[in-house]
């Protein structure tokens, strides 16, 4: 593997001080703590055969995804589960929210598993349900809630999928959000867009994508009374974005863009949407995982790139191209926590617990929940176009 010379830290070699509040980032995972774990989750798998079926999201590390079945984002990877009705176990290596959509999308008769119940998001979690339908009370009292049309990112809790389906509104992708905001705008003459929970994705969609402008978009924190919003600026707001984040991608920064440039004519910037405005305004090319995967596999020996996502999957992508220059876009390299909680002891588990007959961390969404989130997921699932390529 190779990386551009630049004062940062590839593959974490040094410490920022100054980053994530002094946290120092190794840029190697340790290794499994018992040797033996590699063929006892392959006999486990193997004892299982086709009655479990293994999803492993891009960002996980080598160790797991190596006994993954499927690849891929959160959405198709929930698809790809339904895909499987013989499957009698869906064990979801990735986070809480993802196990959450492949239960609500498969057959009642099949169970998801979720090798470690810490793996949540944080994402996710800046939007509670009770917070949500405090934001939609406060603006009924704005007496603009008529307008509204809530759509969800992929990156949330079932119960606020659910939401979004009882009040009319969708769920989206990263690749989609385009497409699921234009159909919420067309769906009410005056429409507003209450855009949970990233407001990175909402704003980088609203005026990239939809040619607004920045002043179209208004903040809704949920800890200050009133989401800190003036009513008159919620009226004039098309695009309310929940005030929310991604913890990994919201780390990049535009000045080390900046550097990157100074130093390394030539080099591509390419970012994931869930970046700040300042970040994905610099990059040359801005895309859901896949995008940036299938953009790196078409690229051409000798290519120089900076990639802005997770660290699990830049480094996978230069193991796999080591003919092109690969760095990660960051001084200090972090590695997504939640989703580093589904570890090699956690699969093997899992997988050696359903063995033995016994179901361990099944993730389980109640019916009245998985009705109104499944109206959403319907609503996106039937948009046109690239509405379900994630």
């Amino acid at each position: 593997m190779t990386t551009v010379d630049l004062p940062l830290l590839p593959l974490g070699r040094g410490t920022d001080l100054t980053a994530e509040r002094g946290v120092e980032c190794p840029g190697d995972l340790p290794a499994p703590s018992d040797p033996d774990l590699v063929a006892r989750a392959r006999a486990a798998k193997e004892a299982l055969g086709e009655r479990v079926f293994v999803l492993g999201h891009h960002y996980q590390r080598d160790e797991v995804i190596q006994f993954a079945d499927v690849t891929g984002d959160s959405f198709k990877l929930a698809r790809d589960a339904a895909g499987r009705p013989e499957a009698e176990y869906i064990v979801f290596c990735g986070v809480h929210f993802m196990a959450e959509s492949a239960d609500i999308l498969t057959s009642s008769e099949q169970i998801v598993v979720l090798p470690d119940l810490a793996a949540g998001c944080s994402m996710a979690d800046m939007a509670r349900l009770a917070q949500v339908e405090d934001c939609w009370d406060a603006l009924a009292d704005a007496g603009i809630v008529e307008s509204v049309v809530p759509i969800t990112y992929m990156n949330s809790s079932a119960d606020i999928k659910a939401f979004c389906g009882r009040n009319g509104g969708a769920v989206c992708t990263s690749s989609n959000a385009d497409v699921a905001l234009e159909w919420g705008f067309a769906q009410k003459s005056d429409a507003k867009v209450l855009f949970l929970p990233d407001q990175h994705l909402g704003r980088n969609t609203a005026v990239l994508k939809l040619g607004m402008t920045l002043e179209d978009c208004v903040v809704w924190d949920p800890r200050r009374p009133g989401g800190g919003v003036s009513p008159e600026d919620l009226a004039a707001a098309r695009m309310i974005l929940w005030k929310g984040h991604c913890s990994v991608h919201g780390r990049f920064s535009a000045d080390v863009v900046d550097e990157l440039r100074a130093k390394r004519p030539g080099i591509q910037v390419i970012v994931h949407p869930e970046c700040t405005h300042d970040v994905v305004t610099r990059a040359d090319l801005v895309g859901s995982t896949e995008f940036i995967i299938k953009t790196i596999e078409a690229a051409p020996a000798g290519s120089v790139w900076a990639v802005g996502t997770e660290l699990n999957l830049v480094q996978r992508l230069a193991r796999e191209h080591p003919d092109q220059e690969i760095a990660f876009l960051d001084r200090n390299v972090c590695y997504c926590s939640t989703m580093n909680r589904i570890d090699l002891p956690h699969l093997v588990w899992a997988l050696e617990s359903l063995v033995d007959g016994v179901v361990v961390n099944r993730i389980s969404v109640d019916p009245h929940t998985e009705h109104h989130a499944q109206i959403a997921l319907q609503r996106m699932l039937d948009l046109p176009g690239r509405s379900h390529r994630d």
